[in-house]
């Protein structure tokens, strides 16, 4: 039978060796290519969730066959975490009609941006890419639930304050640290980080890090041992992280004052040891595998040899979860739009609606085997993020403990600079096209 053999794990293979779909696999399949990295120094992060991504996905074929009786054709394209590669590989999957991609690099996903209406392909950078990307009205292609990274720098900010014993008011006079990939994800808070460091007192001090340097941040904590912040903030990716929080230990750093975006995961808080204690990430998700959904994942591919996990502990860690999390959001979009159209062998503009008229409720994560996972999701035409809340997690020197209640980013500034930026990109990148695009919603 043709759909016997669909799916593929092309980890390390270059995007040209991806090979084509016959006619008939293009009719009765539905194409979901996966943008990873599983070598070089962003693989320490890149791997766990290409894993989690993947066995979801794969799971869903051999149990159920796919979704909506419809088989997956799972194929994975190495980009190293570069921009060149990532766009050799959207140029080499764009000919088989992807229902989404998924770019998994801000830098990647910014190019990405302008294609997307064109070629009639939504681009799902979850979490990560352009902030200002969550406005629907303006860019009806692009989806980055759960929350932005501007929300993010926003939660973080207001756990500092509640440290500091009240509101947002308590940030006055602070010396806030910021260290960060100095790369499109890192620097793209800067604008919100400038913006609110006037607004609200404090002061930013900015400790950039090269790609090429991620592994040797010595003259960058340095300066934080010199300029004596209150609290520091992690934007980092990959072996940035783990040298980050090395070096935050070796610099005697406080580290229940070492605060992350979302990225971290166990070995780069392990790789600290015990002053790693009291680590701090945001997060939105469970750690863990006592879920029925990933115990089918275990039974149905890992157990079966169909997984690339190299550990098999590492299934239910947090980056491993956040891979299962944004597959959970691409087999919702492409179930939504078979509802939706009717259609089983769904096409990019059907997920687009299927994306636009997301609603993971509390009933359908029961459903699915993740009941208390995560909070429910919902999206609109107009509000592709959902700017949901996000909770601190500590590493209590074998696992992250969830430590805090969920904290909703600062809306109220948060919104009108991603508008502001929103249209600012559409000026610039002038003429941008008015959204054309139907609204299902009513």
């Amino acid at each position: 039978m043709l759909l016997r053999k669909l799916v593929y794990a092309l980890s390390a293979a270059s995007m040209l060796a991806i090979p084509a779909m016959t006619t008939a696999q293009a009719e009765e399949s539905i194409y979901v290519p996966l943008f990873t990295y599983r070598t070089g120094p962003f693989a320490g992060s890149g791997a766990p969730i290409a894993d989690g991504m993947h066995d979801y996905l794969t799971m869903l074929n051999e149990r159920d066959g796919g979704i909506g009786g419809v088989k997956l054709v799972i194929e994975e394209c190495e980009t190293g975490y570069d921009t060149k590669k990532g766009l050799e590989c959207y140029e080499a999957v764009k000919p088989k009609k992807p229902v989404m991609v998924n770019p998994w690099s801000t830098g990647i996903t910014l190019p990405l941006i302008p294609k997307a209406a064109v070629d009639k392909i939504p681009v799902l950078s979850m979490a990560y890419g352009l902030s200002a990307s969550a406005r629907g009205d303006i860019f009806p292609w692009i989806f980055n639930p759960p929350a932005t990274y501007w929300d993010g720098f926003t939660q973080i900010l207001k756990y500092i304050a509640e440290q500091e014993g009240g509101g947002i008011e308590k940030l006055q006079g602070k010396k806030i640290g910021y260290i960060y990939l100095d790369a499109s994800f890192g620097r793209e808070p800067l604008p919100l980080i400038e913006q609110l460091s006037k607004e609200l007192g404090f002061e930013a001090k900015l400790y950039p890090v090269a790609a090429a340097d991620m592994q040797n941040q010595s003259s960058q904590w340095l300066s934080v041992r010199r300029d004596r912040p209150d609290y520091m903030i992690l934007f980092g990716w990959g072996a940035l992280n783990s040298t980050a929080v090395k070096e935050a230990v070796k610099t005697n750093f406080p580290m229940e004052k070492f605060i992350s975006i979302w990225w971290p995961g166990e070995d780069d808080a392990r790789g600290g040891g015990e002053g790693a204690k009291g680590f701090k990430t945001l997060n939105w998700h469970a750690a863990g595998d006592d879920f029925p959904l990933i115990e089918d994942i275990r039974k149905h591919v890992v157990d079966a040899g169909k997984s690339q996990v190299s550990d098999k502990s590492k299934v239910g860690q947090v980056l491993y979860n956040r891979g299962v999390y944004n597959s959970m959001l691409i087999a919702e979009a492409i179930r939504t739009a078979q509802e939706l159209t009717g259609n089983k062998a769904v096409t990019g503009e059907d997920v687009r609606r299927g994306l636009e008229n997301l609603d993971i409720d509390e009933a359908r994560l029961k459903e699915i085997g993740l009941e208390g996972f995560t909070l429910p999701v919902k999206l609109t035409c107009a509000d592709h993020n959902g700017h949901f809340a996000t909770f601190v997690q500590s590493w209590n020197g074998a696992a992250f403990e969830k430590i805090s209640d969920y904290i909703t980013p600062m809306s109220d500034k948060v919104g009108p600079l991603l508008e502001e930026d929103a249209r600012a990109y559409a000026e610039k990148n002038a003429p941008w096209p008015e959204r054309a695009e139907a609204c299902d919603a009513p």
